[in-house]
């Protein structure tokens, strides 16, 4: 039930927004890009002459011109002529295409290349913030202390644990892991870094510990492609537990201590099989608990916090549905828990007796939660109540605790029950106590806690607030601090102001707004120059969260904002359909009119206002861009979803089917036209752009690399103007770019330099 096991099944989505952080099934360790610490005091940047940089894309080297090759479309007699469709190669391996790719990557490093030197001092001053010898607030678990760790100069994590020497100790928010000569010795169970030597890239997708403490299972991709290898090692010794497992995605979980429930993916990469696997035999020999043959479908996997229970959903966009397994009875298969009701949403665990379930419906859009006997589950008595005013986002369940993740007027709220004991009968729960926040606006997240305890422990940070966890004792109300990140180079918050404002949409819809600056370098007068992102689509919810290294725009003058525009989750389950399927023009209108509102209030101008946005956020890029391409001065468009009407009329590509219900499916006339409205490749024309920074994965699973490219083949061919337009294409990383903590800072500090070199700031540049 937690955010936490929030995965692989969101679509575009994922490339995660830089102010969402993932709060992982392991106990968490900051990532690089959201992570905050620095070894060394902040320095002035200074070359030794004046920086200054030409814009003008004609005093540059020609760009690459790709060829044109005529590639007709035609559907309801409408023909598409698309002259790039060549640049498709599923294979990725086309000489002609990767030549193209390189050719781009190449004339990008040529553009670049006056800010070589800028640039790799702006990454030595984001990697100084970064405390590279560092571990994660330690998570008890069982008889261990559970953490990750870092080292100075490596990209990678290990994973670590201590032994708990007094384990029979009641578990209190004050605990700390004791560390020196006279504690339990640490024990590095798998060390990221020896792993990654031989691999361009490496990701861990899922790190599970057995029940028993004795194995771990982990899943690791060395492409990007998020097709993962399954291995199962003695967590004290790093001895080879049987043959990997291949093949599968990273929805791993433990059956008891000698089996685990995995899932696999079809052709287009749609999870669609799940299988329990006994350790020592054979992958071949897997059983198959059950199969999804509708398209439109996916499964994901999750465990109870009981950890009595597994989880298998199946799920589109609108619909879910779930089955359980008993741990203590693997053989007897799964069984139905909810069953599939089209346009009820069904989210599940379990608590002594019972089954918990947040449910969602056309009628209870913002979410119920509801209680059923394991032994009875039709028989359902309601909990908490659905409420027009606040959303349930998720529920985390405790031994004598309900704790809802909710959201109100836009911001998050963590919301503690007090459950009867396991046995009694339970009833609607009354107003809950509320845990208290710091900021205005804010970010916070569900980390994994010990079930039986009475310890919730959250992740919390804000656009001025490191990451920070907290332990907080559900009985006596009272947050714990365990950890903040350090932020080194003089870091400090109050020098920061942090609000929210609410913008005017066309239909007068008060589109939200969160912004950062720091008061003592802004002026507020339509000088200051601004970073305005988005994202709004598949209800996700783009949080006001920090980011150290984003600190290099805002001790520059720099204003950061988050346009939270419809289609997102930020204000319930109805700004998200407001701005899905034929609703989903409110995205981009309601961006536009957040920038607008800004430069209105004096936060920037149009010559001072760069946009950014990566995946889905990039298709929202691309449509304002063809909208009102006068309105902002930059743009970067992050592993952009931007040929949406050739895509969505492809079912082999990944995620097609299961996404016709978020874009629609324009194989229905009514669906095809709207839909050609907005796709960004469909509207390129003739009319001056700004500058563009157009990233992709050639890996990439979830947005096709050809996307981002015909956009800038594209664009190339038809714009009237001689601003900057770049393409920088990663030939060995994915959706989520390259793998290393550090290669990550590097992107940061490669898009930066683009908008100060696109904003023309060469003083910036040198301070």
């Amino acid at each position: 039930m937690l955010l936490q096991n929030l995965r692989l099944d969101i679509g575009r989505f994922l490339r995660f927004p830089p102010t969402l952080t993932l709060v992982l099934p392991f106990p968490p360790l900051p990532s690089a890009a959201a992570s905050t610490s620095l070894h060394r005091h902040h320095r002035r940047l200074a070359s030794n002459s004046p920086m200054t940089f030409t814009l003008s894309q004609s005093q540059h080297p020609a760009p690459p011109v790709a060829k044109k090759v005529e590639h007709a479309m035609e559907m309801f007699g409408d023909v598409r002529i698309d002259n790039y469709y060549w640049l498709r190669d599923d294979s990725r391996t086309s000489p002609e295409v990767l030549s193209y790719l390189r050719e781009e990557n190449e004339y990008t490093d040529s553009i670049m290349s006056g800010t070589k030197n800028f640039e790799g001092k702006l990454f030595a001053e984001i990697r100084g913030r970064i405390k590279e010898d560092d571990i994660s607030a330690p998570l008890r678990k069982g008889r261990y202390y559970y953490y990750k760790k870092t080292l100075e100069g490596k990209e990678y994590v290990q994973y670590c644990r201590r032994l708990i020497s007094d384990n029979q100790k009641v578990p209190s928010v004050y605990d700390t892991m004791p560390t020196g000569p006279e504690a339990p010795q640490e024990h590095i169970i798998l060390d990221e870094n020896i792993k990654a030597q031989n691999h361009q890239y490496y990701s861990i997708g899922a790190f599970q510990v057995s029940p028993n403490n004795k194995l771990v299972a982990y899943a690791e991709d060395t492409k990007g492609n998020e097709i993962y290898t399954v291995y199962v090692i003695d967590a004290e010794t790093q001895t080879p537990i049987g043959e990997p497992l291949l093949g599968v995605t990273s929805y791993l979980e433990w059956a008891g201590d000698d089996a685990l429930v995995y899932i696999t993916m079809d052709e287009i990469l749609r999870p669609d099989k799940v299988w329990l696997h006994v350790l020592g035999t054979e992958q071949s020999n897997d059983t198959c608990l059950y199969a999804e043959k509708d398209d439109m479908f996916s499964l994901d996997l999750h465990a109870s916090e009981s950890k009595r229970y597994l989880f298998v959903a199946s799920e589109s966009k609108n619909t879910r549905f779930n089955f359980y397994l008993d741990v203590l009875k693997p053989e007897e298969g799964l069984k139905i828990l909810t069953p599939r009701v089209d346009g009820i949403d069904t989210t599940v665990s379990h608590r002594g007796n019972h089954f918990f379930i947040k449910r969602r419906s056309d009628q209870f859009f913002n979410s119920e939660v509801v209680v059923c006997p394991v032994d009875n589950t039709s028989s359902a008595t309601v909990l908490l109540p659905h409420r027009e005013s606040i959303k349930i986002q998720d529920i985390q369940l405790f031994s004598d605790h309900l704790v809802a993740y909710e959201r109100e007027n836009g911001l998050q709220k963590i919301t503690v029950h007090h459950l009867p004991p396991i046995g009694e009968s339970l009833k609607s729960l009354q107003d809950g106590q509320t845990v208290r926040f710091i900021d205005p606006i804010y970010s916070v997240y569900s980390s994994e806690s010990e079930f039986s305890s009475s310890i919730l422990r959250f992740s919390y940070s804000s656009l001025k607030t490191p990451p920070s966890v907290y332990d907080y004792d559900m009985k006596a109300g009272i947050s714990v601090l365990k950890k903040i990140d350090s932020v080194l180079g003089g870091f400090d918050g109050t020098r920061y102001v942090t609000e929210r404002k609410w913008a005017p949409a066309l239909d007068g819809t008060l589109i939200p707004i969160s912004i950062v600056y720091r008061k003592d370098l802004v002026k507020l007068d339509g000088s200051d120059p601004l970073l305005l992102y988005g994202y709004g689509s598949y209800e996700a919810c783009i949080e006001p969260g920090f980011k150290s290294s984003r600190l290099s725009l805002l001790d520059r003058g720099f204003i950061y904002a988050i346009a939270h525009i419809r289609g997102g989750g930020e204000m319930g389950r109805q700004w998200y359909e407001n701005g899905k399927l034929l609703k989903k023009n409110n995205t981009f209108t309601d961006f536009i009119a957040s920038a607008e509102y800004l430069i209105e209030n004096k936060f920037c101008s149009t010559e001072k206002l760069c946009i950014d946005g990566r995946s889905a956020g990039g298709l929202l890029i691309g449509a304002v861009l063809n909208m009102r391409p006068n309105l902002f001065k930059a743009a970067i468009a992050g592993v952009p979803f931007v040929d949406v009407l050739t895509t969505m009329l492809d079912p082999t590509i990944p995620l097609t089917t299961s996404e016709w219900e978020e874009w629609g499916d324009p194989r229905k006339e009514e669906f095809y036209f709207y839909m050609k409205t907005y796709s960004p490749v469909d509207n390129v024309k003739a009319q001056s752009y700004p500058h563009i920074l157009v990233t992709a994965g050639l890996n990439d699973p979830r947005v096709m690399y050809s996307e981002p490219a015909k956009f800038v083949a594209k664009l190339r061919d038809l714009k009237t103007d001689d601003n900057i337009l770049l393409f920088k294409c990663e030939l060995g990383a994915g959706h989520f770019s390259k793998s290393g903590r550090f290669e990550k800072l590097q992107e940061d500090a490669f898009i930066y330099t683009f908008i100060f070199k696109a904003l023309n700031l060469a003083s910036l540049l040198e301070s």
